[in-house]
């Protein structure tokens, strides 16, 4: 057994996880005991279908068993995965494998699951408006919207500017649009990857999608190089492993350059330039702007942290700016060392509805142990990994990772990689079926 597994299995046992979700890094589904149906006992509306929401919207129907009568609203009529995502764009995947119904949710779980776009909240008096689905009422409400994104802090990229330099950091249309840049991408050319300064949402992650692309030229266009522009002093994310591979595997293909923090673009010329004027063309040019929470928490007052993120009630993770509204994944203040991944959003998903449940049956909600697996593929078969557990601590009310718990790769593996897979299958079905 490798030192990989031999930590996976403790970790997961640690946990009370079966066998078989072992290889997910999932946390367990039953850990709380469903009290027999009667009646309803509340509803609960759902704004966002994401990791977050979708876990949550299935959770409160599992663990309620029935009785929280449950309200998703999401605006896209499918669910696309940011995670994976990166190898769409160097062809190791279709695009369709990412995307998923949330059938299971309405069939299999009774979500009441409404397509529409939230205009309004209302929590005085725990009301909602869409554009077209009309209002619904809650008892509590679950904001889980992700993130947007602070195009002005980069001039020059603007709305017309956004329909050529690409983000694709949210799946979807673009993912397939920067996909068809790098096809078309001569042998020879010039890839530019542009990276924030933490905190970003992570996956679809940046150093990842270095990788990906990097085997795509080296297979496909050899004479091709990518050009990193780190707003952060280093590779903040598995750092030695992907340097080593960047050395190993792809020299010659990616430069890489901390402390670039772009400024200002010219998409006429693809033209970067940075804080001290230094600048930078390529012909296709990945341009990732700061990130903030999604507007929908900024309309609703939940927004309390650096004028970005929502600070949270970490047993409830209800929002502190205002009452009854609980906020999960990418939109929260991030908790010490708790990355803005899927799988923590899958996490909040599930505390959230634990609390919800205890809240509305009339008990006092506890604080829940979450953990996070972040995945890396290096190539189209190999991959890395960072994992940690997180349990709340009672005076500094917040979560801190477990002393010894997690760790990182010690090299890419083939193994690894059918985890990374093997992951993303069962984070997918854990979260829609």
């Amino acid at each position: 057994m490798t030192r990989f597994n031999e930590n996976r299995r403790r970790l997961m046992q640690g946990l009370g996880v079966s066998a078989t979700l072992a290889g997910s890094g999932l946390l367990p589904t039953e850990v709380f005991a469903a009290p027999k149906k009667s009646k309803t006992i509340g509803r609960v509306v759902v704004i966002g279908g994401g990791f977050g929401g979708a876990t949550a919207a299935k959770y409160l129907r599992k663990w309620s068993n029935g009785a929280i009568e449950v309200v998703l609203i999401e605006r896209n009529k499918e669910f696309i995965s940011c995670p994976t995502s990166n190898e769409v764009l160097a062809g190791n995947r279709e695009f369709s494998s990412i995307v998923h119904s949330y059938e299971g949710l309405k069939k299999n779980w009774g979500v009441k699951v409404v397509h529409a776009t939230v205009t309004t909240v209302n929590s005085e008096k725990r009301r909602i408006s869409t554009d077209h689905a009309g209002e619904f009422s809650y008892d509590r409400l679950i904001v889980s919207p992700g993130v947007d994104f602070l195009f002005g802090a980069v001039a020059g990229y603007d709305e017309a500017a956004q329909k050529k330099i690409l983000h694709a950091w949210k799946a979807g249309p673009q993912t397939i649009a920067l996909r068809q840049q790098l096809v078309d991408l001569p042998d020879g050319g010039v890839y530019v990857q542009t990276i924030p300064k933490a905190p970003y949402r992570c996956p679809p992650g940046p150093y990842e999608r270095v990788s990906q692309i990097a085997h795509y030229f080296k297979t496909e266009k050899p004479k091709s190089k990518i050009i990193v522009l780190d707003a952060n002093d280093q590779i903040i994310s598995k750092g030695k492993l992907f340097k080593g591979v960047w050395d190993d595997d792809y020299a010659g293909i990616i430069e890489y350059r901390p402390n670039w923090n772009v400024t200002e673009i010219d998409a006429a010329t693809k033209i970067v330039t940075n804080e001290i004027g230094d600048k930078e063309r390529g012909d296709v040019i990945n341009l990732v702007p700061p990130q903030h929470a999604g507007k929908i928490a900024h309309d609703a007052g939940l927004v309390n942290a650096n004028k970005r993120w929502v600070n949270i009630d970490w047993i409830t993770l209800e929002s502190t700016a205002v009452k009854n509204i609980h906020v999960l994944g990418d939109a929260t203040l991030s908790a010490p060392l708790m990355p803005k991944s899927g799988h923590m959003a899958n996490q909040h998903g599930k505390a959230a509805a634990a609390a919800i449940v205890e809240i509305l049956s009339g008990r006092e909600p506890q604080p829940t142990l979450m953990a996070n697996t972040c995945y890396s593929l290096i190539d189209n078969r190999r991959a890395i990994h960072v994992d940690s557990v997180h349990r709340y601590d009672p005076e500094k009310k917040t979560p801190i990772v477990v002393p010894g718990s997690g760790g990182v790769s010690t090299a890419p593996s083939v193994e690894e990689g059918l985890f990374t897979r093997a992951w993303a299958n069962n984070i997918w079905a854990d979260i829609l079926t």
